[in-house]
């Protein structure tokens, strides 16, 4: 995608000045919360805004909504850390419907309230693709999210428009209705906040990159070293090297990137930073947990500090809670583990006299391999008390009660970690019960792995109680399945012995699920990394085509598959987070 900063295309989120000008609105806009995970100033705060709707647009833009998040909860680090996440949805109603300079320079000039472009803001001299937005509009309608800042949010506006485009940079822009624009979101992203370059062997589409003539480049996932320079100096990817790729292939030394066609090299065949639809690899998702960790202090509260606390204290720590994998607390005293968990019960330490208590906040990731990375204050915090054995800590009458939890109001996944915080009283840590449909079982002291219970297909209920307090989820197991149709003319043989095309086919997948909400489907090739299913990408509606060339769409290369036999496996996501299992047909093309 477009890239600003230092991009080959410079900044691509102009002023009003050098689009239309900035019409004034008598609609009010409207903040509506799409997932609110914890306090703005705890979390990492998506703002999306829409250009072009119009009130009777707006079922469409919640559509776009749901689309773009659906695709981005299947993309790791998103998916696991999700919960680090709130979004929210500006809705800014529109005088006309549709942006301006789409999809030609000598198209309508729209009168919206980000003023959105195609062709870096209808130039003469832009680029079609580029689509620009007034950056101070969008900071105003950021800034009426309460709890939100420059430092604790993103902002990405979607164009009401079902052309390709957008653009990256301190802000990113997207299409909402092109067939490939939720795969924009995680791209840009991959820009603004972890830092990572596009990986592009061309500068523009369709004109082949020359030789990069730098010295070694700073991005993490660019290099002119060798695997053995790597493995020797111990720099860049070498830590992951020779393993599978997350996007296909395998983690190596593949030539291209930074815009130029030679003279660099990248991890990954094909990586999102690459191209659409896959995901990212094992060192750009790296980078991105790092960036995506450090939105979010690891202890957000705890217990107080600022003074001698008594020996008959309970201490504590509130932490954000990962979708999929628990954070690890560790309590010490002089170096030596007295406890694990969020709670410390110092009376059973029995200990006289003053001394020093730590507490160490890990993330223990596999996302991540750099002890650098592990060791920052992104993935790694601590806090320390100073305890007085001999002093007698009063009871506080705070009564056992829930503070936070994994939000109640949309079903969690088979494999999900649920959590609920309780209030502190001083001298006793709460006790949350939990239920598994109607029966007690064993939870940790503020979380439940659900994984451990491999839960038969179908519905399940959780319910957590302490002292008075109840809360429940609906816990979707139900998977969701993928069809498969491939087109008629052609074909010889069938499933059983494999399908035999004389020439091009069509594949067209459909997902279904037993709740309502956007299903994702995914398909990969002989092996190689799974590929977001969007249908075709000049039409959504339109199957998937498969060629011994492949199509040529503004300049990229869609749907090559070479003379021969081949296995192709598909599957489908859920909203909750499910996968389905995946399923398999042979083809051979002749």
């Amino acid at each position: 995608m477009w890239t600003s900063g230092k991009g080959a295309l410079g900044t691509v989120v102009l002023g009003a000045a050098a689009l239309v000008p900035a019409p004034a609105h008598a609609a009010e806009p409207q903040v509506v919360p799409v997932q609110v995970t914890g306090d703005p100033s705890e979390r990492f705060n998506l703002v999306i805004l829409g250009d072009g709707y119009t009130d009777a647009d707006m079922p469409e833009f919640r559509a776009h909504i749901a689309e773009h998040l659906n695709d981005l909860w299947t993309i790791e680090p998103f998916k696991s850390y999700r919960s680090y996440f709130n979004v929210y949805a500006v809705e800014t109603p529109s005088a006309d419907s549709g942006v301006s300079c789409d999809p030609e320079l000598s198209s309508a000039r729209k009168d919206t309230p980000l003023s959105m472009a195609f062709w870096s803001g209808c130039l003469e001299d832009g680029i079609q693709r580029l689509l620009v937005m007034d950056e101070g509009a969008a900071e105003r309608y950021a800034d009426l999210v309460p709890g939100t800042s420059e430092s604790n949010r993103q902002i990405l506006a979607l164009a009401n428009s079902d052309t390709y485009g957008g653009a990256g940079g301190t802000y990113a822009t997207a299409s909402g209705g092109n067939a490939m624009s939720a795969l924009i979101a995680p791209h840009e992203l991959g820009h603004s906040l972890g830092g990572l370059q596009d990986e592009y062997d061309y500068y523009y589409r369709g004109v082949p990159g020359g030789t990069y003539e730098g010295t070694e480049p700073e991005s993490a996932h660019h290099t002119l070293l060798t695997e053995r320079e790597m493995l020797a100096q111990k720099k860049k990817w070498w830590r992951w090297l020779g393993e599978p790729s997350e996007s296909g292939g395998v983690i190596g030394r593949y030539e291209g990137g930074l815009y130029s066609g030679t003279g660099v090299w990248r991890p990954s065949r094909h990586s999102l930073m690459k191209t659409l639809g896959y995901y990212f690899d094992q060192v750009a998702r790296e980078r991105m947990t790092q960036r995506i960790s450090a939105k979010v202090d690891l202890i957000q509260e705890h217990a107080p500090a600022d003074a001698v606390v008594g020996g008959d204290r309970v201490l504590w720590v509130e932490t954000p809670h990962p979708v999929d994998h628990r954070l690890s607390i560790t309590w010490t005293v002089g170096g030596r583990v007295v406890g694990r968990g969020p709670d410390l019960d110092l009376a059973k330490l029995k200990r006289k006299g003053t001394y020093t208590v730590k507490v160490t906040v890990t993330d223990p990731t596999e996302f991540v391999r750099d002890p650098a990375i592990r060791g920052s204050a992104a993935l790694t915090q601590t806090r320390t008390w100073t305890v007085d054995g001999r002093k007698k800590t009063p009871q506080d009458g705070v009564r056992p009660r829930f503070t936070g939890s994994t939000p109640t109001d949309r079903p969690v996944g088979a494999e999900a970690i649920v959590y609920a915080e309780t209030t502190h009283p001083a001298r006793k840590a709460p006790k949350v019960r939990w239920e598994l449909d109607g029966r007690a079982v064993r939870g940790g002291e503020r979380d439940i792995d659900l994984a451990r219970f491999r839960l038969r297909e179908g519905t399940h209920r959780l319910v957590a109680r302490v002292g008075s307090d109840r809360l429940a989820w609906t816990i979707d197991a139900e998977r969701p399945t993928a069809t498969v149709e491939l087109s008629a003319a052609g074909r010889r043989g069938g499933p059983a012995a494999g399908h035999v095309f004389d020439g091009p086919f069509h594949m067209r997948l459909t997902g279904a699920d037993d709740r309502p909400g956007v299903v994702v489907t995914e398909f990969r090739v002989d092996g190689d990394g799974w590929f977001n299913y969007f249908g075709w990408p000049t039409d959504s509606d339109a199957p998937w085509l498969f060629t011994e060339n492949g199509t040529v769409i503004d300049g990229l290369t869609y749907g090559k598959l070479g003379k021969g036999r081949h296995t192709v496996e598909y599957r489908a996501i859920d909203s909750a987070g499910n996968i389905g299992e995946p399923r398999t047909f042979t083809v051979t093309l002749r």
